[in-house]
């Protein structure tokens, strides 16, 4: 079928590895650094990423052939804008304690170099289809990095996960202390860092 063709998973599949925006192409590092000191809201945040990235760029796709270019960018972000208030008013009613945890953050999507990004280089460019498959892609490739530092971080940090103790008390009676760096932003810094590291070594190979 040509809505999954070998173009068109490409297009999906590229921003999950060879093509990540954090891994490869280092946009949107500041929410990894500010929203993953605890997994849920890490996770959250992620998946609020991939639905704004994916409808905003089906919405410009649509209407692309009748935006002026003169203001195609002020069309672009309120499209955003109106997307991430949609969003955060849902977070707010059905996730209200998340929503607390992300604070201004989620209003800080509309500034995403990532949507931006996507918006201008392949939404103006594609058909809907094609700019739906590229939201999903690069909203899941930037949410892999949030859960991948904020697991860690909450795990070595407080020793739970989802707010739940998965560190045994034995292990604290044997020694073990909770490492604090690892909820200061400087630490998800220092994660991003190795996890670019190791994506660079072992799996991209630039052109």
């Amino acid at each position: 079928m040509a809505l999954f063709s070998k173009q068109n998973k490409e297009v999906f599949i590229s921003p999950l590895n060879l093509d990540n925006p954090i891994m490869v192409q280092v946009l949107g590092i500041c929410s990894a650094l500010a929203v993953t000191s605890q997994l849920k809201p890490a996770i959250v945040m992620g998946l609020a990423v991939t639905i704004i990235t994916a409808f905003s760029n089906v919405i410009i796709s649509s209407i692309r052939n009748t935006i002026p270019n003169r203001i195609r960018i002020i069309v672009q972000l309120v499209v955003v804008a109106a997307l991430v208030t949609i969003v955060s008013q849902v977070l707010k009613a059905f996730a209200y304690d998340v929503s607390v945890q992300l604070s201004v953050y989620v209003g800080l999507i509309i500034t995403n170099c990532i949507l931006m990004g996507r918006l201008e280089a392949f939404a103006m460019m594609n058909k809907p289809w094609p700019s739906f498959l590229d939201g999903i892609g690069n909203g899941l490739g930037y949410a892999l990095i949030l859960i991948i530092v904020g697991f860690f971080r909450e795990l070595f940090g407080r020793g739970t996960l989802f707010g739940l103790t998965v560190i045994p008390q034995s292990v604290y009676d044997a020694g073990y202390i909770n490492n604090g760096m690892m909820t200061m932003p400087a630490m998800a810094l220092i994660l991003v860092g190795c996890v670019i590291w190791v994506h660079r070594a072992y799996f991209y190979k630039e052109k």
